[in-house]
């Protein structure tokens, strides 16, 4: 699996720590983020992100600012991507289950490194669901068709 990473200035060592911790698991891991804690802003990473997980460029998106909320905003501002806002592993893992969540946001100013692997193998792990919740993902769709 691919996976795209991308963060603000709050978050270049967690990115960096998560980076290593994919690789080491096998995952092949493209970095959208900055590298250095230099101010920046979120939407540009967020973007750049969102944008490789909705033309299938990566499988599965992390986005990281400092509170996750910036990012998961922006995320879910590009058309196909279903970004789930999360700061442990329950929520991740029924993003996936019932909502078919393609990115993951969380804040590395609200959780450690402990929590940030536990919310990325369950995101990363578990599977879409299906059934009555591909309906919903449906309507979620089209949603975006009519906007």
């Amino acid at each position: 699996m691919k996976v795209g990473i991308a963060n603000d200035h709050a978050a270049p060592e967690m990115k960096k720590e998560l980076m290593a911790y994919l690789q080491e698991k096998g995952y092949e891991v493209v970095n959208y983020g900055t590298d250095t804690d230099a101010s920046v802003d979120y939407p540009d990473y967020g973007l750049k992100l969102a944008k490789a997980v909705a033309a299938g460029e990566v499988d599965r998106g992390i986005a990281i600012c400092g509170t996750g909320v910036g990012m998961s905003i922006v995320c879910n501002k590009v058309k196909g991507v279903r970004c789930v806002h999360c700061s442990e592993p329950f929520s991740a893992e029924y993003g996936r289950r019932h909502n078919d969540a393609n990115v993951v946001a969380f804040g590395a100013r609200v959780i450690g490194m402990g929590v940030a692997r536990q919310i990325v193998d369950v995101f990363l792990t578990t599977e879409f669901e299906g059934g009555r919740h591909q309906r919903r993902v449906d309507k979620i769709k089209a949603i975006e068709e009519e906007q």
